[in-house]
């Protein structure tokens, strides 16, 4: 069953205005899925399940404008289920579509399969990537077969990976050139973007795993 997610705004908080917030207990509208094979999104107990043999890019659609970020809890299942691979809990953030009119990613609905994102621009983390072997975080430049890959952004340890069945919080950061990814409060990759992604969509993205994410908000920096 495909599916899609909605968000409720609400008001400040000391730690940072928040602009949008999703618990997963609100109904299936403010996200639009992208998936190569017969994916299962659903939401349960405030949890938003993703099981799906294939690519799959679940989009937030309300754009977002920086300085901005993007917290979650997410985990990869292993319960014996057929995509339960503990792989790829990967996201989209700032992400952009130079060829569409108004910049959207939503302009178009791609297939899913990971190569037809390659056009976008976009910052891109892949965490325990290929089968749970690699963590990587890129930025996209709008070329196709093309995803620079810094060395310092290729993190190859035990304890980069994911670990089967354990929630982990994870923020994605836009705060002009400042771009991080925080896993559990410490920072996993930080980099000095010279021609920072100011605005543009967050995406979920996984392929042939079963994730679960729970607690999604984005706040202003």
């Amino acid at each position: 069953m495909l599916a899609a997610l909605a968000f409720l705004p609400v008001a400040a908080r000391a730690s940072g205005r928040i602009l949008h917030r999703d618990d997963f207990r609100h109904g299936l509208r403010q996200w639009r899925i992208e998936a190569a094979g017969d994916a299962r999104v659903t939401t349960k107990g405030g949890v938003l399940g993703i099981d799906t043999p294939k690519g799959l890019t679940l989009w937030f659609l309300p754009e977002l404008t920086g300085p901005v970020a993007i917290d979650y809890e997410v985990r990869a299942v292993s319960a014996g289920g057929p995509h339960d691979e503990v792989s790829d809990v990967n996201a989209f953030w700032m992400a952009t579509d130079p060829a569409a009119t108004d910049g959207s990613v939503l302009a178009k609905r791609r297939s899913g399969v990971f190569e037809d994102y390659d056009l976008l621009r976009t910052y891109y983390v892949g965490i325990g990537g290929n089968r749970n072997t690699t963590t990587r975080m890129r930025r996209y430049i709008g070329k196709a077969g093309e995803r620079p890959l810094l060395p310092e952004h290729d993190r190859p340890g035990q304890a980069d990976m994911l670990e089967p069945n354990r929630w982990f919080r994870l923020r994605l950061i836009a705060d002009g050139q400042r771009v991080a990814v925080e896993r559990d409060g410490a920072t996993l990759f930080s980099m000095d973007d010279s021609a920072p992604y100011r605005q543009g969509h967050f995406g979920v993205r996984t392929t042939q795993s079963h994730i679960q994410l729970r607690n999604f908000s984005i706040s202003r920096l």
